[in-house]
């Protein structure tokens, strides 16, 4: 091959490689332009649907159910998820995006329906998506708010992105979701708190931004109903992040009880709550991000609630067969000690566990103390 045919080969070579650099360039640039966390101690929109008050004397149902952005049946794996078989063999979840734009329909039609047959006074949802390539934008929230007309609603986003080529073979694309609270009462004020999340790089582009949202609602003693929705991290190598988390939760939980108030904090912690970490029948091995909480670790006055008959959890490394996949408790409550609690139960969607999410909803019935 003569030295010109050389020549015309590296030019040719040099400059796909400067559109290669110049592209991924650009990419980069728009996804840190794009990149920005949430303001601190924001106060939220409150879908004003209700006026009525809460007689302190009457008994009350709360329940909280992570919805899986409408992805989650039971034969769906999620990428970022693996583990081991007990006989050591590795397994890895699949899929970034939903199915299809049916399935997400599907799905998070089952998982209202689901929560509207137990005809909840409150509702804590989670992984709640608006507008995100994932779920192929169906407006899950509006989706809420159609079907639980008269409820007032608020919504805190905590998972913003750019649009994300990753993984190759079946990209996030851009996200915006976020965590729901309902309530048949008036809510008075809900303010979105920052959690604390790991800003190290690059995963601060992925991540979600974390958050809790603080609900108020007064009562006829001059005291509040106040209703904490939670969705904390997983994927924590050393738990270093859960465990400021959890340090922002006790303090917000802590000035709380020191008015008086009766407060509810559920929804998603990411840790077995009930000490249900080796329980239910599995063919796995404890996943690596399973920590345990107990009362314990809660500022004094409070208590953890949730009902360990059955799982709230599964393992999404591998579609879902019930004994194979690893289970656990990790939905659930934190209430004040003026609370009574009267019954909690873990809710499968008929009779059947993990029907449209990864997670199943957990209810409680309580009353005033």
């Amino acid at each position: 091959m003569s030295k010109k045919v050389w020549g015309h080969i590296i030019r040719s070579a040099l400059a796909l490689l400067m559109i290669v650099i110049i592209v991924v360039g650009c990419y980069l640039e728009y996804v840190v332009c794009q990149y920005y966390r949430i303001e601190d101690k924001q106060a939220l929109h409150i879908e004003d649907r209700s006026s009525l008050g809460l007689d302190i004397s009457k008994t009350y149902t709360i329940s909280t159910y992570n919805i899986g952005f409408g992805a989650y049946e039971q034969d769906y794996s999620f990428f970022m998820d693996e583990g081991y078989m007990k006989d050591g063999t590795y397994v890895k979840g699949k899929y970034a995006k939903a199915k299809n734009k049916d399935a997400v329909v599907t799905n998070t039609n089952g998982s209202i329906n689901t929560i509207k047959d137990l005809d909840s006074d409150f509702i804590f949802f989670q992984e709640v998506d608006k507008a995100a390539t994932r779920s192929y934008k169906v407006n899950q929230y509006e989706m809420i708010l159609n079907s639980f007309d008269g409820y007032d609603a608020t919504y805190a986003s905590n998972f913003h992105s750019a649009y994300l080529l990753y993984p190759f073979n079946d990209v996030i694309g851009k996200t915006e979701a976020g965590i729901v609270t309902l309530s048949k009462y008036d809510i008075d004020s809900s303010i979105r708190y920052s959690l604390p999340i790991d800003e190290s790089f690059p995963t601060r582009f992925f991540d979600l931004d974390r958050c809790i949202s603080i609900n108020r609602i007064k009562l006829e003693n001059d005291k509040e109903l106040v209703l904490v929705n939670v969705h904390l991290s997983a994927y924590d190598e050393g738990g270093i992040i859960r465990k400021k988390q959890l340090e922002l939760l006790n303090e917000l939980l802590k000035t709380e009880y020191e008015k008086g108030n009766y407060v509810i904090a559920g929804g998603d912690f990411n840790h077995d709550i009930v000490n249900s970490k080796e329980k239910f029948q599995t063919e796995q091995k404890v996943p690596e991000w399973v920590y345990e909480l107990s009362d314990e670790d809660l500022t004094s006055g409070y208590r953890f609630v949730s009902d360990d008959s059955l799982p709230t959890c599964r393992s999404t490394d591998m579609p879902y067969q019930e004994g194979v996949n690893y289970t656990v408790v990790i939905d659930g409550f934190i209430v004040s000690d003026n609370i009574e609690v009267v019954k909690t139960s873990v809710i499968s969607q008929d009779d059947t566990l993990f029907l449209y999410s990864d997670h199943n909803p957990v209810t409680m019935q309580f009353k005033f103390n």
